[in-house]
């Protein structure tokens, strides 16, 4: 059966580019066949950190959208991931509605899922009832609570989206803080997790010996996380 990943969470700066950067690493390090996609047309960061696997979308254009189901239904093989920018869900809801996205995955045998990356504050909450009074049962959910945007959710846990996330079978998982100035060097040298874990700490580029065992430790954590989604 084929996956569509949805990297979401329509608000800017909670860390969906990151999010879908260690999907794509996990894919990679499991040997699952990945195909992406990038909706950010300035720092499209699938296209920057996995362009070998990666290739640009247009939100407003219904036959670039269209590409997403059509890949899926070509390489049922293959996990597709899609990283959405800031600000593209009605864009994407609007072209769901009108093609008939979700009909047409379900007669394909078609999985969406739809990750809803959060940070600690109200609009990620706000965001993610908009989320769940639009598409109910009719999604399949991984709701992401990304500590490097926040490190306590209790707006999620007390505002009652939580048990609803709960009550639609939505997966929640946690992505660990990771040390600020790592992350800075990674993003600075244009590397992927894995050239960030193995580079030479004698490479100006590179991280560290502990600065790699950082990264090492947190990749794990969050790869421990992705293994309960069952992606």
């Amino acid at each position: 059966m084929a996956n569509i990943h949805l990297i979401g969470g329509e608000k800017g700066g909670v860390g969906k580019s990151v999010v879908a950067r260690v999907v794509a690493q996990y894919l990679i390090d499991h040997n699952i066949p990945l195909l992406g996609f990038d909706t950010d047309r300035s720092h499209g960061a699938l296209m920057r950190f996995y362009g070998q696997f990666a290739s640009p979308i247009v939100v407003d254009s219904y036959e670039s959208l269209d590409s997403i189901v059509e890949t899926a239904a070509a390489n049922p093989e293959k996990r597709v991931l899609v990283d959405l920018a800031a600000q593209t869900h009605e864009a994407l809801v609007k072209w769901m509605d009108e093609s008939g996205v979700l009909e047409a995955a379900a007669e394909l045998g078609i999985t969406l899922c739809y990750w809803h990356v959060m940070d600690s504050g109200k609009d990620s909450v706000d965001l993610l009832k908009k989320l769940f009074d639009r598409f109910g049962a009719r999604l399949n959910y991984v709701i992401v609570l990304n500590q490097l945007r926040g490190e306590s959710f209790p707006l999620f846990t007390e505002s009652g989206e939580k048990d609803r996330a709960l009550a639609l079978n939505a997966k929640i998982v946690t992505l660990k803080k990771l040390h600020e100035p790592v992350i800075a060097k990674i993003d600075a040298g244009s590397t992927n997790f894995w050239a960030a874990k193995h580079k030479s700490d004698s490479d100006s580029k590179g991280l560290g010996l502990l600065e790699r065992q950082r990264v090492k430790m947190w990749l794990n954590a969050a790869y421990e996380q992705i293994d309960t989604v069952g992606i």
